[in-house]
């Protein structure tokens, strides 16, 4: 029997060992607000410790994993410190035993491509889009991405990646590693839904354990550098280059940068 519990923009529904994670705000492009990050740091620290739940399953609506941060919500309610919803999200899932798969339709932006590299199996839409654009916005990358992408594909590619910002495609999201498959749209929920009930169907410890000796390697590192992105982030924030961007975003025009060192 399913479990269903839909609050407006994160929804959760458990089934056969799988609970759902759904980011839907299709009318925003799924742009995670404070409260939304506070839902989904729930949801999977609920998942984490409910024994009922075998594998968890992140995903968004068919045009729109998600677009990233919502820009004025950012602005008016910026993370402070390890108890902000933002930051809670990512301990959560950086940290969760259980694990963690990514079922990525249309747009991924910013967090929505770095949430991913904390997914052990991720498969996306031959349509989805992915983008990084932290420099761009007058910030700095987090999630521990600055660590996790060069592990990934070499300092170079991360660099192209994040220097640049530019978006890239579901083809060359898997070719650089960030995701385990690439599927027709069509197919893409049924497919991973397969995936997850295969998944959890087996030893649930013996999943539990080789996803900690995979991930063993990194665990302090990955602290480090989370908590050093976000010192660094939180100053970006402030800064004249971010203020210009994020001005220029919500006015709809290009930011010039030409007046900053």
């Amino acid at each position: 029997m399913n479990n269903v519990s839909s609050g407006d923009q994160i929804q959760t529904e458990l089934g056969e060992g799988i609970l759902t994670v759904r980011i839907n705000r299709p009318e925003k492009k799924n742009a995670l607000t404070v409260a939304m990050y506070g839902a989904l740091a729930d949801a999977l620290q609920r998942g984490d410790g409910d024994p009922a739940v075998r594998v968890i399953l992140l995903c968004g609506c068919d045009d729109c994993f998600t677009s990233g941060n919502d820009i004025a919500d950012f602005i008016n309610f910026p993370p402070t410190g390890p108890e902000s919803p933002v930051l809670r999200f990512l301990t959560a899932i950086a940290g969760a035993e259980k694990p963690v798969m990514a079922a990525v339709s249309g747009s991924a932006v910013g967090v929505g491509t770095t949430l991913l590299l904390h997914c052990d199996l991720v498969y996306a839409a031959d349509t989805a889009l992915f983008q990084m654009p932290f420099v761009s916005l007058g910030l700095c990358p987090e999630a521990g991405s600055t660590l996790l992408l060069p592990q990934l594909m070499g300092h170079r590619r991360a660099s192209e990646l994040l220097l640049f910002g530019e978006p890239f495609s579901a083809a060359r999201a898997e070719q650089l590693g960030i995701v385990t498959a690439v599927l027709p749209q069509g197919d893409l929920l049924r497919t991973v839904r397969a995936k997850a009930l295969q998944l959890a169907a087996q030893p649930a410890a013996a999943v539990r354990l080789t996803k900690s000796l995979l991930k063993r390697d990194n665990a302090g590192k990955l602290l480090e550098t989370a908590a050093c992105e976000i010192r660094c982030f939180l100053e970006r924030l402030a800064s004249p280059e971010a203020g210009e961007a994020l001005r220029a975003f919500m006015e709809r025009r290009k930011p010039d940068f030409s007046q900053f060192d």
